[in-house]
């Protein structure tokens, strides 16, 4: 009788499924609870009300239209003699140096024995859209400065400005070389304008008519100089955007995010005749950088500055490039003179973790040799 082979095939056993990779495991986890985390973030978020920033304990000292000038609360019992005034660019608020507790600044400088001031602005009445870069510099720096030195008594004065807020410092300070500053810092401050190709694209007098535009408007909306950052980083609201997303799960990313977001939204309205004067005089003819600059009637000479400086540039700066900032330190009097670069760009490099670990020490180690 015929018989059937076997198939021994049939008799082995099936090959035991391998347990899976813990690790993958852990991942996928973790994946699915984040998902879950930004939905439900998303949806707060969509109601949440703006974060609380600048929280710093301070007065208002002063306020004259679009002027406001502010003194912080000392926080260490012994203070250095020469106090700090800040002077922020007329474009955005001052809180970006005073975000929230851990993040600020200033804190940081008052828990190391400064006395702060803020040279920080609100936006410009109608009546305020003649005002210019003399206006800021020969009339709000100098009131300013006597108003800090009458409430804390001393007559020398640090100014630390930041951006076009040190552009101002500056111009400043080459028109009262005598005056009352003992200590001059600069953070991504501009003065080498043909470095900003972008801005000077977009300002060029065959594209764009500046005398036009500013008897059309009187102020410049606060869109109309948020789209002139916008354009140097097309793509960054959107990467912002995404990565926010990405992050939704981390609440500490969140908290950073909408904090810078909400100090992005705040940009400012200009003043025409400031911004006139900064697209015809700075960004279209450069003559800060070629000498021809006029404040006031007077010739801005930087030679003339010989106080000690310290000018802070921003390695990844796409606002004022470092090769726009580093004339600075070139072309000053000053025998003691330092430029420090570090990792970061515009925003980073006074704002964040970044500034934290290097440009606040830093600017302490800088100053404490020079504030007494």
């Amino acid at each position: 009788m015929a018989t059937r082979a076997k198939d021994k095939t049939a008799e082995k056993p099936a090959a035991a499924t391998p347990p899976p990779d813990p690790s993958v495991t852990d991942r996928l986890r973790l994946e699915v609870e984040r998902a879950v985390q930004r939905s439900l973030k998303a949806i707060e978020l969509l109601g949440a009300a703006p974060p609380d920033v600048g929280r710093t304990p301070k007065q208002v000292m002063h306020r004259r239209g679009t002027l406001e000038l502010v003194r912080y609360q000392a926080m260490a019992d012994e203070v250095y003699r020469v106090p700090l005034l800040l002077v922020m660019a007329p474009t955005n608020k001052g809180y970006i140096l005073d975000l929230t507790p851990g993040q600020s600044l200033v804190e940081y400088l008052l828990q190391r024995g400064y006395d702060v001031y803020m040279l920080d602005w609100n936006p410009p009445s109608d009546a305020e859209g003649r005002l210019t870069i003399d206006d800021y510099v020969l009339d709000f720096i100098p009131d300013c400065i006597r108003r800090v030195q009458q409430d804390c008594g001393e007559q020398e004065v640090t100014l630390v400005g930041y951006c076009a807020g040190g552009l101002l410092s500056t111009l400043y300070q080459a028109l009262h070389a005598d005056g009352p500053v003992k200590n001059l810092v600069c953070f991504t401050t501009p003065i080498d304008f043909s470095s900003m190709k972008i801005f000077r694209a977009v300002s060029d007098e065959r594209a764009f008519d500046v005398d036009g535009f500013v008897e059309r408007v009187g102020v410049v909306p606060s869109d109309v100089v948020a789209s002139g950052f916008e354009v140097l980083r097309p793509a960054s609201r959107i990467a912002g955007q995404v990565r926010l997303w990405d992050n939704l799960w981390n609440d500490q990313f969140v908290k950073g995010y909408r904090m810078m977001e909400r100090w992005g939204n705040d940009t400012l309205p200009l003043p025409g005749g400031y911004f006139r004067q900064m697209t015809q005089q700075l960004l279209r003819k450069n003559a800060l950088h070629e000498g021809r600059l006029r404040i006031g009637g007077r010739p801005v000479d930087l030679g003339r500055i010989t106080v000690p400086l310290l000018s802070i540039v921003a390695q990844y700066d796409h606002i004022v490039p470092p090769e726009c900032s580093r004339p600075l330190i070139e072309r000053v009097g000053s025998r003691d003179k330092q430029e420090i670069m570090l990792p970061g760009g515009h925003v980073s490099i006074a704002a964040g973790a970044n500034a934290i670990k290097r440009m606040w020490p830093a600017l302490d180690a800088w100053l404490q040799q020079r504030s007494t």
